[in-house]
């Protein structure tokens, strides 16, 4: 039997898209053909070491799709897993391919006790699948869960349609017996049931029934899906929980009232120049250095009083070095000059380096002020003359 043209550009379209065959069929648990996007559907670290050590998976998006698989994600939790560590996983996703659910379902189930599901935001379709697998399951009390029949789309003929038809019977078995492993309150025809109708449940009807264990209250951290909202067009009966929940994006936070710019502090009063200039005149007059007065006028600006005094103070500490050093005349040059004590002192020691080559030494011992009297040379005709009077009073004796 020739295939219809349309059916022809159908199976071409879909071919170009990646679409499934009955060899290779994907199955979403979903309505609607999968759009091509370039992101990622799952996240896994570990968070501390040791006995604290935990190993956190966070689900998001389109599971199974974006070229990653349920392989991709098996491998990557072996790498981080150690065996013994509890392990926390977060959905907050839309859906995907049911096989990859199903893969992650039988994965979670595997790790036991350790393994604690939390749904923060969406929960439907084939995440709902892969969520049932923990081995405990907690819903937060603003998220919602979604369950329905699985959906595919493929190009062929009434036979194959008929082996899609028979997979897509035995898929839904698949999605039976993994919800059956949580402590359901419903029997199976009920759960069948639910699953036709695509039921979308509150965290108190999904707790009801025996999804979860435990709704947790007060509003939990999401991954926005906001970007996969119009996917939910393609299911039957979309509540507007649904819509807003998937849809909801931070609010930006409200600005704050424009705070008020607080008020610089009233400058002070502008410096009373000719009174300053009058009292640092007086004052180099009284300590005697009236001749340097413009001088520290102009090097101090006259900015404050205490701007005043301290070049006045500085001035006297440089004029009181000059005299100790007996070089008064060097003060008014160094107070020009903008030196203070300590670098006028340096300047003079430098001044008494370089004339110490011109003082001349003497070795003699310096001269009394009151000398000792100096007595007459006696000479041989002194003491002869002394004796001849005598002589001649002798004689005549």
């Amino acid at each position: 039997m020739k295939r219809i043209p349309s059916a022809l550009a159908l199976a071409c379209a879909m071919a170009g898209m990646a679409a499934c065959t009955i060899d290779h069929p994907r199955i979403m648990n979903k309505i609607g053909a999968p759009e091509l996007q370039a992101e990622h559907w799952y996240n896994i670290r570990a968070v501390g070491e040791a006995e604290q050590k935990t190993i956190e998976i966070y689900f998001y998006g389109e599971i199974g799709y974006w070229g990653i698989t349920s392989g991709d994600f098996i491998r990557d939790l072996k790498s981080k897993d150690d065996g013994t560590s509890p392990v926390m996983v977060f959905f907050d996703s839309i859906g995907g391919d049911l096989f990859d659910g199903i893969a992650i379902h039988n994965t979670l189930n595997a790790l036991g006790e350790r393994c604690t599901a939390r749904i923060v935001g969406a929960c439907f379709s084939a995440a709902s699948v892969a969520a049932c697998g923990a081995h405990r399951l907690e819903m937060a009390d603003n998220a919602l869960f979604m369950i329905h029949n699985p959906w595919t789309f493929i190009a062929g003929g009434s036979d194959e349609l008929r082996k899609m038809a028979d997979m897509m019977d035995k898929a839904l078995d698949g999605i039976v017996v993994s919800y059956q492993r949580r402590p359901l309150t419903i029997d199976e025809a009920e759960l069948r049931r639910l699953i036709n109708e695509e039921t979308w449940l509150t965290p108190t009807e999904a707790k009801s029934m025996g999804f979860v264990d435990e709704v947790l209250e007060g509003s939990l951290p999401q991954v926005s899906n906001s970007a996969h909202g119009k996917i939910l067009n393609r299911y039957r009966n979309t509540p507007q929980a649904a819509l807003d929940l998937v849809s909801n994006q931070p609010s930006d936070p409200e600005p704050e009232p424009a705070s008020i710019p607080p008020t610089d502090p009233d400058p002070e009063p502008a410096p009373d120049l000719v009174a300053l200039a009058a009292q640092l005149t007086a004052d180099c007059q009284a300590a005697g250095l009236a001749n340097v007065a413009h001088v520290l006028i102009n090097a101090c600006g006259l900015k404050s009083v205490g701007a005043v005094q301290a070049a006045v103070k500085n001035a006297i500490a440089v004029r009181d070095i000059c005299v100790v050093a007996k070089h008064p005349g060097e003060a008014e040059q160094f107070i020009k000059d903008g030196l203070n004590a300590d670098q006028a002192r340096a300047k003079l020691f430098d001044k008494l380096l370089a004339n110490s080559n011109k003082v001349e030494l003497n070795n003699h011992p310096p001269l009394p002020d009151d000398p000792a009297p100096t007595l007459n040379a006696v000479t041989p005709k002194a003491v002869y003359a002394s004796r001849k009077p005598n002589a001649s009073k002798g004689a005549h004796q």
